[in-house]
């Protein structure tokens, strides 16, 4: 059986009915509450608390809130009247509140079928919707490639058009050059003819043909010549201003055809160095500090980024420029600049313990435990010099470890801390209490 909470406290104004009910140190998660407009309910075993209420309430604008080890309803009467009392006056009467209790059940029961129902009713309305819309997006899509097909063929009825003009003019050309040919052998024909009348005059005379025939000949030979001159000079022109046309129109098509020169790419690869010095002549510190530098220098240069300026590639600068970013608050940018300022300088402790930093602010817990844990590694040996790094780094695993509900493990990293500032009280106080939350979880 159920033990009946009775220690409840309420309180009322004219519009409004605050109950208080203690948990009784039971966990929220397992409160389970039931309200209806006339009925209340919190069941938090082996606890329960039933109220049937003195008036009805609106149950929809009404609400409940765990806080504080307590359950506070915040219920809104339908009517603005003071009730003076929180029970009904048949909460005696156990027939009367089980009647009560079934009718809140099928109130209940019916809301949720209803609330069911709107919801696959507005599912309907949002795939109808969004059909609707793709639709809309397929005819739009439609109508874009209607478009190109239409500019398409625009274009390429220029082009034929252009083509068709090309040739008339080529015709045009032939043409004109057949009727020049034509006159020219129309005049060389009438040449011959005349000749030969003016010989057949004069062959009936006596011995004068021969003179008279020189004559007529020398002066019938330069108006004949005049006239071919004549002819031929303006036939030229003529041909000349045809090939000047059909020259520009030519230049004219190539330039609207022409089109944009290609971009090309160059690589140059370098035949890597050796040192072919012996072993007892050897430096094999400063070769190998050399090496180092160049194959820093060749990771930085891998990144193949045109929108970067060259100093944009330097890890220093991107560290700081990360924790610029860090204490502007837009720790997504701040994680990018460490990213990219790791894949070019892998072995920087400090570019893991900041990028932690940031994760802890985004709570991506298990990304911040991991980047502390690649910072302590690469900080060895543990010296003087690197205590400060090392410290932040337990530090700031510990808080991701506490946020996961891992206090074993962040005691851990708590303890290490210590072990390089052991008279610090602010860590001691903070240890102790994870030992407190340790030993009452596994009492």
């Amino acid at each position: 059986m159920p033990i009946i909470v009775k220690d409840y406290q309420w309180s009322e104004t004219d519009e409004k009915m605050f109950v208080q009910v203690p948990l009784k140190g039971v966990k929220q998660s397992k409160a389970d509450i039931f309200c209806t407009e006339e009925f209340v309910k919190v069941s938090f075993p082996p606890f329960l608390f039933e109220a049937l209420l003195f008036a009805p309430i609106d149950d929809e604008k009404s609400t409940a809130t765990i806080r504080d080890g307590s359950v506070t309803f915040n219920l809104l009467k339908k009517e603005p009247v003071m009730w003076s009392q929180l029970l009904s006056i048949h909460s005696d009467d156990k027939s009367f509140v089980l009647k009560k209790k079934q009718e809140a059940i099928e109130y209940a029961q019916k809301k949720s079928e209803d609330i069911a129902k709107r919801k696959s009713s507005a599912k309907e309305e949002n795939k109808k919707y969004s059909l609707k819309e793709m639709m809309k997006l397929e005819e739009a899509d439609r109508d874009r490639i209607e478009q190109i097909k239409v500019s398409e063929r625009n274009r390429a009825m220029d082009e034929f058009t252009r083509w068709k003009e090309e040739k008339k003019v080529e015709a045009e050309l032939e043409k004109m050059q057949l009727l020049e040919e034509n006159k020219v052998k129309k005049l060389e024909e009438n040449k011959e003819n005349e000749s030969c009348k003016i010989s057949e005059i004069f062959v009936d005379d006596n011995s004068d043909v021969v003179d008279g025939c020189r004559i007529i000949e020398l002066q019938e030979d330069p108006p004949l010549q005049k006239a071919n001159d004549a002819t031929e000079k303006p036939m030229a022109a003529v041909n000349h201003d045809l090939k000047q046309e059909v020259d520009k129109k030519k230049s004219k098509v190539k330039r609207q055809g022409a089109g944009p020169r290609q971009r090309g790419k160059i690589s140059v690869n370098f035949t890597p160095r050796v040192f072919p010095t012996p072993q007892r002549e050897s430096k094999a510190v400063e070769e190998d500090e050399w090496l180092q530098k160049q194959a820093d220098a060749r990771k930085q240069h891998a990144i193949d980024d045109p929108d970067l300026a060259q100093h944009e590639k330097d890890p220093a600068w991107l560290k700081d420029k990360g924790g610029q970013l860090f204490a502007s608050g837009d720790y997504m940018a701040a994680i990018n600049a460490f990213n990219l300022a790791i894949r070019i300088q892998p072995r920087m402790p400090i570019l893991f313990l900041n990028r932690a930093a940031c994760h802890l602010k985004l709570r991506n817990l298990y990304k911040c435990a991991e980047d502390c844990s690649t910072s302590l590694d690469l900080m060895v040996p543990k010296v003087a010099a690197n205590a400060k790094g090392r410290l932040k780094a337990h530090l700031r695993r510990a808080a991701a470890f506490c946020d996961l509900e891992l206090y074993v493990e962040a005691l851990q990293d708590y303890e290490a801390a210590l072990k390089i500032e052991p008279k610090n009280e602010k860590l001691i106080e903070d240890a102790d209490k994870i030992r407190t939350v340790i030993q009452s979880s596994t009492g």
